[in-house]
């Protein structure tokens, strides 16, 4: 077990739109940017374009560093003390996204959802609000998002 367990995300926006993966598990639906740990002698740039490879099918440059977030056990009562270093990423040509072959168990869909739509669906963490500011070019990059300290969702 890691002390700390280490996530490579990817934030794909485009017109107005992020791309998620949709999951539903006994507390329903809700999503995710395409995201997991950094696997042993893997960067965090390969880990990026991993994951949304093999969560959304899509193959990615990734660009800035844009929200880092941690995830402290003793403040959320979750069980793994985590940090997420989500990147801004875009799609590379020719590549669509879709659901791969071998999705994660809970993994019912990739989804775009529109910016203007994102206070509708349940995401984790709950960085809406920073998506919607980085989208309109009003969010401070490299800012340290603490997840106890996010909005509860209510939907």
């Amino acid at each position: 077990m890691y002390h700390i367990r280490v996530r490579a995300c990817a934030l794909i926006v485009e017109d107005d739109s992020v791309l998620f993966i949709q999951f539903t598990d006994e507390a329903g639906i809700h999503y995710n940017l395409p995201a997991g740990g950094t696997e042993p002698g893997e960067t965090i740039i390969e880990a990026v374009k991993r994951e949304a490879f093999e969560e959304a099918g899509v193959e990615v440059e990734v660009g800035e560093l844009v929200f880092v977030s941690e995830n402290a056990p003793h403040m959320t009562g979750h069980r793994i003390h985590g940090l997420s270093l989500m990147f801004r990423c875009h799609i590379k040509e020719n590549s669509i996204p879709t659901m791969p072959p071998n999705p994660d168990p809970n993994q019912t869909g990739v989804k775009w959802v529109s910016i203007n739509d994102l206070d509708n669906i349940i995401l984790y963490p709950n960085i809406k609000d920073q998506i919607i500011q980085y989208a309109k070019g009003k969010y401070q990059n490299n800012r340290l998002i603490e997840e106890y300290k996010l909005k509860e969702q209510l939907i």
